[in-house]
């Protein structure tokens, strides 16, 4: 999918200018949420999410099916595989981060091992204030040194975060509990938020040795079970086929607004099957798999009729999401001169035949995605107004003429002579953009 014309793109610009004023006007003052567009719905006295049970007892197992295999604990380098559980970006089930990523608000993060963070009003650097509980398994409280050191391992070595963390130039222990992060930029409001995303890591267990008395290496994987400070901790692991995961009991954090009816399970156990085809086989067989997300519309379609499904013991739904819609793409590297020409870009949005494709390939099961923020309001709609038409008039004379008076609406095979209609329309684009067809192929003229 290609989209030809910079409506999404207008509108979220739209809502995050809304909220620059309002949060220009809170720099400098501490702050127990951060938000990118506006204040959170909760407020800065947040409890607890609203759609959990903060009653939910605690105990059970969850098992899951992985494919592939694992033979590190270690998932912010770039060597091993990383069992399930852990994440390269974000602490996974054993380590918490500075903030916790709201899980039903957009670019909204509220306090975890950070309880409270402030900025300047240029946004030149972010402040960030530990909490007091927080500490590691092993009873040791979280330090400013050990953020300062996840900062700099974790930049030095996981590409991830070495690139999300492009602009924070050091972060300097300033007292017991906070720590100042420092930008190359200023007026960037993205940059003290996404502070909050940082891992903190236990800086004295990686820099201590192991049982055999080896000195540990944060650049190196490991199958040593890590010290952690999360929910969870491994209780058990054979290497490359299974792993075990653990309710910490004493966890610092489960009374914190972020965990409040939350990580309920006792246990989790990853079973690793390495073939795609004999995990399906062991799902239908039971034991192995509580549940199942299916990514093939074939199989959801034709397949879901073996012996457990018609006893009951699986149960086939669909779930409605409020969750943004996850946007699937070609997205077109503009960097390169071959896409910089808009109308090239809108030529290879016709030939796309969306109906027919989901008609016989994926049995009528998909929607299109018609925004890059598809199922948020910042995705288009309309022509523009209000507000939104207020802030594009400055930039008319930039602006495909369009814009202002076409709705944004991508091609639709309905009919046979929808093929010849939209071939037709990429065509004459590629032609005014220097393009023509020579030989069956499209060639540029030049």
């Amino acid at each position: 999918m290609t989209v030809g014309r910079s409506r999404t793109f207008f509108a979220s610009m739209l809502a995050i200018a809304f909220a620059a004023s309002l949060q220009a006007s809170l720099a400098d003052e501490w702050h127990t949420t951060s938000s990118l567009t506006g204040p959170s719905k909760y407020g800065e006295n947040f409890q607890r999410y609203d759609y959990v049970n903060p009653d939910a007892p605690k105990g059970g197992a969850h098992d899951s099916v992985v494919v592939g295999t694992f033979d590190s604990f270690n998932p912010y380098i770039v060597p091993g595989s990383p069992a399930a559980g852990l994440a390269g970006f974000g602490g996974g089930l054993l380590y918490d981060t500075l903030m916790d990523q709201a899980t039903d608000e957009g670019s909204v993060s509220h306090p975890l091992v950070a309880e409270a963070y402030k900025y300047p009003p240029d946004y030149s650097s972010a402040t960030y204030r530990l909490e007091r509980r927080a500490k590691w398994h092993d009873g040791q409280p979280i330090t400013v040194d050990d953020v300062v050191w996840s900062f700099q391992v974790l930049k030095a070595n996981a590409p991830q975060y070495n690139r999300y963390f492009e602009n924070v130039t050091d972060a300097v222990a300033i007292s017991d509990r906070e720590v100042e992060f420092h930008f190359n930029q200023k007026g960037n409001r993205e940059l003290p938020k996404i502070i909050g995303d940082l891992v903190v890591l236990p800086k004295h267990w990686w820099e201590g040795t192991d049982a055999s008395g080896k000195k540990r290496d944060i650049t190196r994987p490991t199958l040593e079970p890590p010290l952690g400070s999360a929910a969870y901790k491994i209780a058990s692991f054979k290497p490359g086929s299974e792993i075990v995961w653990q309710r910490v009991a004493d966890y610092w954090g489960a009374k914190l607004p972020v965990k409040i009816g939350r990580e309920n399970f006792d246990t989790q156990r990853f079973t690793y099957i390495l073939d795609e085809n004999a995990a399906w086989q062991a799902f239908t067989k039971g034991g192995l798999d509580d549940i199942k997300a299916e990514n093939s519309s074939r199989r959801w379609a034709t397949a879901y009729n073996f012996p457990a499904v018609k006893a009951g013991d699986v149960i086939k739904k669909e779930f409605k999401t409020t969750s943004p819609e996850p946007m699937q793409a070609f997205m077109l590297n503009q960097r390169r001169p071959l896409f910089q020409d808009r109308r090239v870009r809108e030529a290879l949005t016709y030939p796309y035949d969306f109906e027919t494709m989901n008609r016989t390939l994926f049995f009528n099961s998909n929607t299109r995605t018609q925004s890059y923020f598809q199922g948020t309001e910042l995705a288009s709609s309309g022509l523009p107004q209000g507000k939104e038409l207020e802030i594009l008039e400055k930039y008319r004379d930039k602006l495909p003429p369009e814009l202002f008076t076409q709705e944004f609406k991508l091609p639709v095979y309905d009919s046979p002579q929808a093929e010849r209609k939209y071939l037709k329309q990429a065509v004459d684009l590629f032609a005014q953009a220097g393009w023509v067809i020579k030989g069956g192929k499209m060639m540029n003229a030049k």
